[in-house]
C-alpha cells in the first residue's frame, strides 16, 4: 500500500488535523463494534459508509470488526438453497450499488463457510490492520471474483496479496488461537443480543452507559447522528482527501464507494475516474454491477 494521504496507518482511522487538536488523536472517545459475516452481502454494502465515516470523523473513534457467525452457523439450511442465495445477492447489489455476483452459488458454491471466519481471525493474529486488509480482500474475492473463500489455496493467495507472513498465516489457520478468537467473537455476538447483521454498536468512555445498537443498513446520516450523540458534541467533518490520494490509499475501490465518500453523482464519479484512467493512475475493473478501480500509479 502506498503512502498515507490521511496521515494514519489504518484504512479506517484518520489522523487529527491541527484544528482538532492533538488530544483527540491520542484518546479516541468512541469505539464501534461492527458485527459482520464475510459471506453477508449487506455487510459488504456497509463499506462505503464506513469509509466515509472514517474519513470525516475517524479522529473520534476506532472500529472493531466482530465476526458474528450468523451465516456460518445459524443459517446452515440456506446453504442448501443456491438459487435463493443467488437471488438475495443480486437484489442486494441492485439495491445498494455494491456489486455481488450471485452466480457464485450456482457455479462455485462455498463448501465450508466457517473456514473463512477462522482465516480472518488467523490474519488478525498479525495485527488488527492486517486482519482488516485480509477481510476486505476476502470480500472482494467472494463478491466480485466468485471465489470459494473456504479453500485453503484461495485464502493463502489472499494472505499473499495483502502482504501477510504466509507461513505464519498457514500455521495459524489450524491453531487453537484462531479458533478461540472466533469463539470470543461468537460469544460477544450472543452477549450483545445481535440477531441481525450488519449491526453496529457504539460505545463511549462512560462505562456505566450501555452501547447504542443499530441493526441493518441505514443511510449515512444515521451513523453520524449516533456518533455525535455518543460524543455529546457536534464536530464538523474533516476535509476530504484528493480523489487520487483516496484511491492510492485504498488501492481498490468501487465507483459506489467513491460516490458515497465524495457526495458525487454516478455521472461525476465516472467522469473523474475517466480522467485518472487517462492519466494512467488507475485501471478500470468492470464487475457485474458497476465498476471498481485499481490504483496503478506510483506506489
Amino acid at each position: 500500500m502506498s503512502h498515507n494521504p490521511f496521515g494514519a496507518s489504518d484504512p479506517h482511522v484518520v489522523q487529527s488535523t491541527p484544528q482538532n487538536g492533538f488530544v483527540d488523536l491520542l484518546k479516541k472517545p468512541v469505539e464501534i463494534y461492527v458485527f459482520i459475516d464475510p459471506l453477508c452481502p449487506e455487510c459488504w454494502s456497509l463499506e462505503p459508509s464506513l469509509k466515509k465515516l472514517s474519513i470525516e470523523y475517524g479522529r473520534y473513534f476506532t472500529i472493531r470488526p466482530i465476526l458474528s457467525g450468523q451465516l456460518t452457523t445459524l443459517n446452515k439450511d440456506k446453504f442448501d438453497k443456491p438459487k435463493k442465495l443467488r437471488e438475495i445477492w443480486e437484489k442486494t447489489a441492485s439495491r445498494t450499488g455494491m456489486s455481488c455476483d450471485g452466480d457464485l452459488w450456482l457455479e462455485n458454491p462455498i463448501s465450508f463457510p466457517w473456514i473463512a471466519s477462522i482465516a480472518i481471525k488467523a490474519a488478525e493474529l498479525q495485527g488488527l490492520r492486517a486482519g482488516r486488509r485480509f477481510l476486505r480482500k476476502v470480500q472482494e474475492s467472494l463478491f466480485l471474483d466468485k471465489k470459494d473463500i473456504s479453500k485453503e489455496d484461495v485464502l493463502t493467495d489472499i494472505a499473499q496479496q495483502v502482504r501477510l507472513d504466509v507461513e505464519e498465516f498457514t500455521r495459524d489457520l489450524y491453531s487453537t488461537s484462531s479458533q478461540k478468537a472466533l469463539q470470543c467473537d461468537l460469544k460477544l455476538t450472543k452477549e450483545m443480543d445481535v440477531e441481525y447483521i450488519p449491526t453496529l454498536v457504539f460505545f463511549n468512555e462512560n462505562q456505566e452507559e450501555e452501547g447504542l445498537k443499530i441493526s441493518g443498513l441505514y443511510p449515512y446520516e444515521v451513523y453520524v447522528k449516533v456518533l455525535k450523540q455518543m460524543l455529546e458534541k457536534d464536530p464538523s467533518p474533516a476535509a476530504k482527501p484528493e480523489i487520487e490520494d483516496f484511491v492510492s490509499f485504498y488501492d481498490f475501490v468501487g465507483s459506489n464507494e467513491i460516490s458515497v465518500v465524495f457526495d458525487w453523482s454516478d455521472e461525476k464519479t465516472a467522469k473523474e475516474m475517466k480522467k485518472l484512467k487517462l492519466k494512467q493512475v488507475v485501471e478500470e475493473v468492470p464487475v457485474k454491477y458497476g465498476t471498481f478501480w485499481r490504483y496503478i500509479g506510483e506506489k
